[in-house]
């Protein structure tokens, strides 16, 4: 209990409003104690409301389907996707790689004739699926034949060209480094190292030309699907890639397969594929032992 000092009687003073009012000591006693009750209470109040608050947020919620968060594989889609590889290049239809990102709006990485093909029958697979009917986004990367065959793919299924979203930088080719224009059967190699570890990286190369791990792919190809699973929701996304790899490796992801074996689900030139986060391929044991990946991209 507070108590007011004997024969002691304060002005009341707007600029100290903590001061008690001038009354006879009993009131003042009285008011003294009800202010102390009423600020306990409000405190009690106060402490339980947000306790309350926070005992009853959803924290069951997996953290990682916040809206702008993205994991592999995906507790869920909000969209439906279709992923598919361009035609045939110009490079590719010679025997060279070509994955140097300076060079990947020039004509040689265009279309080659058995490319422009790939990329009817592309389109036309896509149109067969029912892909577009709802009107879809075409998201190709800006690599010349990767874009070609959007413009093909979008024209075939009557979408306009507003919808097609050209991708600077995630759906690069893999940079494969010093094996930069040298015959495709370098390719093998590189699958190869990758069979062994997600890590291994092509030997590098001092032309500009990255030298990208499957796991560097990996990142590359999550944060597109961040973007994606972000910028829209209950919408049709065709992915368009200018090689493999980018696909392979991504869907090794969706699906929860060991990046490690990406090399099973590698794509042909105009090949189209519609994701579908339960199909899981059959596992298959390699030669060496047996292995499982349980957290992406670590699967070593």
């Amino acid at each position: 209990m507070l108590l007011a000092p004997n024969n002691t009687c304060q002005t009341l003073s707007f600029s100290h409003p903590e001061q008690p009012p001038c009354l006879p000591p009993k009131q003042l006693n009285n008011l003294l104690h009800r202010r102390h009750l009423l600020t306990t209470t409000a405190f009690t109040i106060s402490f339980n409301f947000n306790l309350s608050s926070k005992t009853s947020l959803p924290i069951s919620e997996p953290v990682a389907i916040a809206s702008g968060l993205f994991i592999m594989p995906p507790p869920r889609l909000k969209n439906q996707y279709y992923l598919v590889r361009s035609g045939e290049s110009e490079f590719e239809s010679m025997g060279v790689i070509n994955t140097n990102p300076v060079a990947k709006t020039s004509m040689d990485n265009g279309l080659s004739d058995r490319g422009k093909k790939q990329s009817i029958r592309a389109a036309f697979d896509l149109k067969e699926m029912g892909a577009c009917d709802n009107n879809c986004w075409i998201w190709p990367a800006i690599t010349q034949r990767a874009y070609q065959t959007a413009e093909i793919i979008a024209s075939v299924n009557s979408i306009t060209r507003s919808y097609i979203v050209p991708e600077y930088s995630f759906l690069d080719a893999r940079g494969l480094g010093a094996y930069e224009g040298k015959t495709l059967e370098y390719v093998s190699k590189i699958y190869a190292s990758d069979g062994i570890s997600t890590k291994i990286k092509p030997p590098p190369i001092d032309d500009g030309t990255p030298n990208e791990s499957v796991a560097d792919v990996f990142v590359r190809v999550t944060q597109l699907m961040s973007i994606l699973e972000t910028q829209y929701a209950g919408d049709t996304v065709v992915i368009v890639s200018p090689d493999s790899d980018n696909l392979s490796i991504l869907q090794a992801g969706l699906v929860g397969l060991d990046l490690r074996r990406h090399r099973e689900l590698s794509f042909a030139p105009g090949e189209v594929r519609y994701v579908d986060t339960n199909d899981i391929p059959t596992y298959k044991m390699p030669p060496s032992a047996v292995y499982k990946c349980t957290k992406l991209p670590n699967c070593n």
